[in-house]
C-alpha cells in the first residue's frame, strides 16, 4: 500500500509539473521578451548606452541592462513554483536572495561605478546566503571515493560561486554568447537530470532557460540590447548555485555541470592565469579572451556564438551525459572534456597582448 501511495503521489507531482511547464514557461518566455523591449526603450531614454572603445568587441553604440528582464522573470516565477510545492522553500529562498542581491549590485554598477571591493563583498555575501540554504558544498565523488571537505568545502564553494558569477561577466563580451551558454547549459543539465531519474529537478533549469531565451530574442547577433552586469551576475550566481544543488541530488551531477560550463570556465580561467603571469592588472578591461580573439579573426560575433552552441550540444553535453550515467568518472570526464578547449584557447593565444593574439 505504501508503494502504491508513493507511486500515486509521484504521478500527481509529475502531472502538476507538466501542467506548470505547459503554462508557466511560455509566460516566462513572453514576459522576458516584453521586458527586454521595455528595458531597451528605458536605456535609450536614459542614455544607458555601451559606447565602443579600444577595449570593446562591438562597433555600434548599444543599449545595455537588458538582463534585468531575465532577473525579474525568474524571481517572479520562483515563488509560484515554490507555492505549488514543486521546489523546496529552502532552495527558493537561497536562489531568490542571492540572485536578487547580485542583480542589485550589478544594476547599480551599470548605472554608476561601484568600487571593486564593495562589489566583491556583495558577491561573497550572496554566496554565503545561498550556501546556507543549500547546505554548503556536498560531498564530492573523486575517482570512485566520496570525500567530505567539511568547512573547507563550504569556503571552496563560496569561491566557486564568486568566481563563476564574475567569469560570467567577463565572458559576456560579444552578442548572444552569454545567453546561448545559459540556455544550452540549463537545457543540457535538465536532459541529464531526466536521464538519471531526477526529472522533478528539471523545472528550475528549464525555467531559467526560458527566461534567457526571451532575452536572446533581442540579444542575438547583431544585438539590439546587451545583458549588463545585473543579468550576467544573476546568471553566474544562479547557475553556480544550481551546480552545487545538483551535487546534493547525486555526487556525479556536480561534475556534469562543470563539464557543461566548460567553455566559459576554461576561457576565463586560462586568460586570467596568462594575464597574471604577464604581470598586468587583471581587473582592467581587456579583450584578450579566446572568444573575443576568435570574433576578431572571423570578423563577426555570430560564428563564435554559433560555435559555442555547437560545442555545448555536440561535445560537452555527451560528455556530461556519460558522467551523469556513470559511464565515466567525473574527474576523468572533466579532463577529457576540457582538453580540446584548453588547446583551442592556447592556440588563440588568449590572455596574450592583442597584436600577438590576433595573428593568423
Amino acid at each position: 500500500m505504501e508503494v502504491v501511495a508513493l507511486l500515486s503521489s509521484g504521478r500527481k507531482s509529475m502531472g502538476l509539473m507538466m501542467g506548470v511547464v505547459f503554462w508557466l514557461l511560455p509566460l516566462v518566455f513572453g514576459a522576458s521578451v516584453l521586458l527586454s523591449w521595455g528595458l531597451r526603450c528605458y536605456a535609450l531614454r536614459s542614455d544607458l548606452i555601451d559606447i565602443p572603445n579600444a577595449r570593446s568587441s562591438h562597433m555600434v553604440p548599444t543599449p545595455r541592462g537588458g538582463g534585468v528582464a531575465i532577473v525579474i522573470s525568474v524571481l517572479v516565477a520562483l515563488p509560484v513554483i515554490a507555492w505549488l510545492g514543486l521546489i523546496p522553500l529552502s532552495a527558493t529562498l537561497g536562489l531568490w536572495g542571492a540572485g536578487c542581491g547580485v542583480a542589485m549590485v550589478g544594476f547599480l554598477d551599470d548605472h554608476g561605478h561601484i568600487p571593486a571591493r564593495w562589489r566583491l563583498l556583495g558577491h561573497f555575501l550572496a554566496a554565503a546566503w545561498v550556501l546556507y540554504w543549500l547546505g554548503g558544498l556536498p560531498p564530492l565523488e573523486l575517482f570512485g571515493s566520496t570525500v567530505n571537505f567539511g568547512w573547507w568545502g563550504h569556503l571552496l564553494a563560496a569561491i566557486w560561486l564568486v568566481w563563476h558569477l564574475n567569469l560570467y561577466n567577463f565572458m559576456d563580451g560579444i552578442d548572444g554568447i552569454a545567453s546561448v551558454q545559459a540556455v544550452t547549459v540549463c537545457l543540457g543539465a535538465a536532459a541529464v537530470y531526466a536521464s538519471v531519474g531526477f526529472a522533478d529537478a528539471t523545472l528550475v533549469p528549464v525555467l531559467l532557460a526560458a527566461a534567457v531565451a526571451g532575452f536572446l530574442v533581442w540579444n542575438w547577433p547583431p544585438a539590439r540590447i546587451f545583458m549588463g552586469d545585473a543579468g550576467s551576475g544573476f546568471l553566474g550566481v544562479t547557475i553556480g548555485a544550481l551546480s552545487i544543488h545538483a551535487g546534493w541530488l547525486a555526487p556525479q551531477l556536480l561534475w556534469c555541470w562543470l563539464i557543461l560550463l566548460g567553455i566559459f570556465i576554461v576561457d576565463a580561467t586560462w586568460t586570467l592565469m596568462q594575464r597574471l603571469l604577464r604581470g598586468v592588472r587583471v581587473y582592467e578591461a581587456h579583450r584578450s579572451h579566446g572568444y573575443q580573439i576568435a570574433s576578431r579573426r572571423l570578423g563577426s560575433h555570430r560564428p563564435v556564438t554559433l560555435g559555442v552552441l555547437a560545442v555545448n550540444i555536440l561535445w560537452l553535453l555527451p560528455m556530461g551525459m556519460a558522467v551523469g550515467l556513470q559511464w565515466l568518472d567525473g574527474v576523468v570526464g572533466l579532463v577529457i572534456a576540457y582538453a580540446p578547449l584548453v588547446w583551442v584557447v592556447a592556440w588563440l593565444k588568449a590572455g596574450q597582448p592583442e597584436k600577438s593574439a590576433v595573428q593568423e
